[in-house]
């Protein structure tokens, strides 16, 4: 597995970061959470799932992996690491959607999701919440209010565990990106969101 490393080699916490459905581990999105968590004292290792690994050399636009490759693929990331104990790990969208699927069995430290993604934009009867009901690990979800994938509004009636923690980004869409008349400006959510990453790894200790 090929690993992209932000923050010092010798930090005493290490998030594994994966990419969201659509974008690579070195978007733009990626690049700018990686790199401010890094230079926040926290060691961040980002990897490619296989269908993003092989658009990489073909540049050609493939369909994401199945659901058990994907999960596959994070339990392989978390092994060649030395196990889940130390490890906190998540993601962008997809990336954090399929982190919270292994995140109790490989019994990592805690998990981070950026941009959750509840229900596929305008179908909200179809949620991918049923196994958030009984997550054990310590979770923080940060969203953008008015997220398609899951608004404030929409989030709000789910039941949830209590190991799940949400903070709201003002009129945030999936990136955390603001409408212009809502007075916030994505520069100050994305400055936000890697403060939030970085003050729960380090409270955990």
């Amino acid at each position: 597995m090929d690993f992209l490393f932000d923050g010092p080699a010798d930090a005493d916490q290490s998030f594994v970061f994966a990419h969201g459905a659509g974008g690579p581990m070195d978007g733009a999105f990626m690049n700018s959470v990686a790199r401010g968590v890094g230079e926040r004292g926290i060691r961040v290792l980002r990897f490619e799932f296989p269908y993003m690994a092989a658009r990489r050399g073909s540049g050609k636009r493939g369909a994401p992996d199945r659901e058990p490759v994907l999960t596959a693929s994070w339990r392989r990331v978390i092994d060649e690491l030395g196990g889940g104990p130390r490890l906190f790990i998540g993601g962008k969208s997809m990336g954090g959607r399929i982190a919270s699927l292994v995140a109790d069995e490989c019994s990592v430290r805690g998990l981070i999701c950026l941009g959750y993604p509840f229900h596929p934009p305008g179908n909200p009867a179809k949620l991918r919440t049923k196994h958030l009901e009984d997550l054990r690990t310590p979770t923080l979800i940060l969203q953008g209010t008015r997220d398609a994938f899951g608004s404030a509004a929409d989030v709000e009636g789910y039941q949830l565990s209590g190991s799940i923690r949400i903070e709201w980004l003002p009129d945030g869409d999936h990136s955390f990106k603001p409408r212009a008349s809502s007075g916030a400006t994505e520069e100050a959510n994305r400055k936000r969101a890697i403060e939030s990453v970085t003050s729960f790894i380090l409270s955990m200790g």
